[in-house]
């Protein structure tokens, strides 16, 4: 039986709609997650809640402790994850509030921790990591979205950035030159070490700005403020439903 959890990004510091249980802080041999786990339900469907960066947002994306997070969920039972996530869009498609259904991914962070294989484990495996997100997560969320008529783009590359700064606008050109369509800060390494573990992954990303040279503005974080609000309740939506028809 699954057993679902929700990670939630810029934003998505607590889930809309969804009526708590209990929190539980589980502690890993990597540390503590970014915060207690939050049982609960929406439209009655059981699920785990995540902040991924503190319930106050207070942990940047550099500092995330993935491991943690990712093992957390993974000694409660965790089977499935959708990771929400706050993106620019790069691609001309991937416009203000949108939500993004990402099926590859293109890693530019560095110094993060980003496996479980080393110096706590003996056993070392490489993992097949073709297809970044579980296509069976993917089609639902898509499904889903369709039927909501939400603004919906149904695949992309999310190329993932150190942070916490934005990116420069030459950054965003050889981004989009190796074929980024959308770029954020947490996607790597949560998704491969969620492949290590064998839970199944996928990334729910809403667009709240055009990517730094995209633009003749530039970056309008009051703009971002707003974009925000209109991807979250879009997220409310869709993760709603996903769960009712369930995973």
């Amino acid at each position: 039986m699954s057993k679902i959890a929700i990670i939630g990004g810029t934003g998505v510091s607590n889930m809309p709609g969804m009526t708590l249980s209990h929190r539980e802080m589980v502690k890993t041999i990597y540390g503590a997650p970014s915060s207690p786990l939050i049982h609960g339900s929406i439209n009655d469907c059981d699920v785990i809640f995540l902040a991924r960066h503190g319930g106050r947002h207070t942990i940047p994306p550099h500092m995330v402790n993935y491991r943690a997070n990712i093992k957390a969920l993974s000694e409660i039972g965790v089977t499935h994850v959708i990771a929400l996530a706050a993106v620019g869009g790069i691609a001309d498609e991937c416009v203000d509030q949108s939500i993004v259904i990402p099926d590859q991914i293109i890693d530019y962070t560095y110094e993060r921790s980003h496996t479980f294989h080393g110096a706590k484990h003996d056993k070392f495996e490489h993992i097949d990591f073709t297809e970044p997100y579980s296509a069976h997560i993917r089609k639902q969320l898509i499904t889903v979205a369709g039927s909501l008529n939400l603004p919906l783009v149904p695949q992309g590359v999310y190329g993932a950035t150190q942070g916490p700064r934005l990116e420069t606008a030459a950054e965003i050109r050889r981004m989009e030159n190796d074929g980024c369509t959308i770029v954020g800060m947490t996607g790597m390494p949560e998704a491969s070490l969620a492949r290590e573990l064998g839970i199944e992954y996928a990334c729910c990303a809403m667009v709240v700005n055009r990517a730094p040279g995209k633009v003749d503005t530039g970056i309008s974080f009051s703009d971002i403020e707003k974009n925000l609000k209109g991807g979250v309740a879009h997220v409310q939506k869709l993760i709603t439903q996903v769960l009712a028809k369930g995973l």
